[in-house]
């Protein structure tokens, strides 16, 4: 009886252990992915920052034409 319940410990652990391997061997790919989200989301920043510069200049020369133009009321 005691032999039964060793072997069935025995293969439990066995289990547990095959299972923590295939979660080892999974977040061992998921870092590289987790990396290049990280600088695809850098980029992105940049990207929107820039965006948010160029806007800005646009409506600061907006903003002169109509002073020129006498388009706006002061």
């Amino acid at each position: 009886m005691t032999a039964d319940i060793d072997n069935l410990v025995l293969e439990q652990l066995r289990a547990i252990r095959a299972d923590i391997a295939e979660l080892k061997s999974h977040a061992a790919s998921a870092n590289p992915q987790l990396a290049s989200m990280g600088q695809q989301i850098g980029a992105l920043k940049t990207a929107v920052y820039g965006g948010h510069s160029e806007l800005e200049e646009l409506r600061r020369r907006l903003e002169r034409v109509e002073r020129r133009l006498e388009l706006v009321d002061n």
